[in-house]
């Protein structure tokens, strides 16, 4: 889909300590969900992110109603937080992942929630707070401990795994709804100096009806 055909651009980031599956996840989200078929050998990791890596997908919201998705691949060692702390100010929205086998990286998550809302401000960006790896059976985080830090946060949680494909496409489409439903009451702005929410298309409206037709018969709304 073509970015001419797109209403809006929402820049969206996946932030989290390094190792949790933020590239594996996103790399799934954007390969679409394919059928997997019988692997002779298992895929390999992925190497670390440096720095910051770009992708994109285009979505179709409802009829009429398009957005292209620009999502930020964000290196989680503290090495590169210089970098990725530069791209805060550009983002609208942010899942915040975490690996379920690791505790320490569920323990961070606060400390990247906070630096996000140093940096931009409580009204400018919407959360998704996401548990990856859950089809990991040695996890030491709950679901129900995960659910009640989401919502002490103000934010949704999901569990999901770019192994099988479990809510991968729910977790992006949950935070791609939620900023539009913000957009389109107002919570989230159009501003002319910041990236977060771009306008790239606006659908031109049909030419009016004469009065005459307009004044021939009963209103139909």
């Amino acid at each position: 889909m073509e970015a001419a055909s797109c209403s809006y651009q929402f820049r969206i980031a996946l932030l989290g300590d390094g190792a949790v599956g933020k590239t594996s996840l996103l790399r799934r989200y954007v390969a679409g969900a394919s059928p997997r078929v019988a692997e002779p050998e298992p895929e390999p990791e992925p190497e670390p992110t440096v720095g910051v890596e770009f992708y994109s997908r285009a979505l179709q919201l409802s009829p009429g109603r398009q957005v292209k998705l620009q999502l930020w691949d964000t290196a989680g060692q503290e090495r590169f937080r210089c970098i990725t702390r530069s791209f805060y100010r550009n983002m609208v929205g942010a899942l915040l992942v975490f690996d379920v086998t690791n505790r320490e990286s569920f323990e961070h998550i606060q400390a990247w929630h906070q630096e996000v809302l140093s940096t931009q401000g409580p009204d400018k960006v919407i959360f998704l707070l996401v548990g990856h790896k859950c089809d990991l059976s040695s996890r030491c985080v709950s679901t129900q401990e995960a659910e009640e830090l989401a919502a002490s946060l103000g934010m949704a949680f999901l569990e999901t795994s770019a192994k099988s494909n479990c809510n991968v496409d729910l977790a992006f489409d949950t935070i791609t709804c939620a900023i539009e439903q913000a957009l389109q009451q107002g919570d989230i702005k159009l501003e002319e100096d910041w990236a977060g929410v771009r306008l790239l298309h606006r659908a031109s409206n049909p030419r009016s009806p004469s009065r005459r037709k307009q004044d021939s018969g009963p209103c139909q709304c």
